[in-house]
């Protein structure tokens, strides 16, 4: 088609090499994969998983359960579209974490349809650590959003960055702004380090917009970075 492309969807193509390269060499930009809602159950969830994180606090299990009322949840009560959603929105949240929880202390994803909810969503959070003295500290809470505008001016930043992009001739997945506002991102990064990565975008800064080769050499510094914190 000749456009560029968002993919909201928990369909993943944006962080898959194969259309990476599709991408690049129709040189057209990409951002992906399933979008971020503005403050929804996933950015919550992924802030308090790496405040565990930066206070020594050891997170040992958690829970993440949504219901909701619209189209979207209604799709899901067939089981079989939830499993690329329960990998995206589980990997935004253990990313987050320097050692494996495990599976079996992991449990992420919608849960139920609730047509009375309407476009109202319902997230039930759950974090359960150990901290000084081997103590346990437990965070739990219920978030309620309207789930079709939280996402909205998300995907109107990720079009105007589509166009930045096509304005100034960058290709293939866009790393900042896929890694700020999306679940499944070729690479996660910390909300803080994607923030600035994209704020660097919109700036036009080489390192971050140009080449591909540019843009690993940059990640592997972070890299680096994070395993000397």
């Amino acid at each position: 088609a000749g456009v560029g492309f968002v993919n909201c969807i928990p369909v993943f193509i944006g962080r898959e090499m194969y259309w990476q390269k599709r991408f690049k060499e129709a040189h057209l930009p990409i951002i992906g994969d399933d979008i971020k809602s503005q403050v929804g159950a996933t950015i919550v969830h992924r802030m308090l998983a790496r405040l565990f994180r930066e206070r020594g606090v050891k997170l040992e299990r958690t829970l993440q359960l949504n219901v909701g009322g619209n189209t979207d949840f209604y799709n899901m009560l067939e089981r079989e579209r939830l499993e690329s959603k329960k990998i995206s929105k589980t990997n935004a949240v253990t990313s987050q974490l320097d050692y494996d929880l495990g599976e079996e202390n992991v449990h992420i994803g919608p849960s139920d349809y609730v047509p009375w909810l309407s476009d109202r969503k319902w997230a039930y959070i759950r974090l359960e650590g150990r901290t000084f003295g081997d103590v346990p500290l437990n965070v739990e809470l219920k978030l309620e959003v309207w789930d079709s505008p939280n996402s909205a001016g998300v995907v109107i930043d990720a079009v105007r960055m589509i166009k930045l992009a096509l304005d100034r001739g960058v290709s293939g997945t866009l790393e900042g702004p896929s890694a700020y506002l999306m679940k499944s991102p070729p690479i996660q990064h910390p909300d803080d380090i994607a923030h600035e990565m994209t704020e660097a975008f919109i700036r036009g800064d080489s390192a971050i917009s140009s080449t591909e080769e540019e843009m690993v050499h940059h990640l592997d510094g972070h890299k680096q970075g994070t395993k000397a914190e």
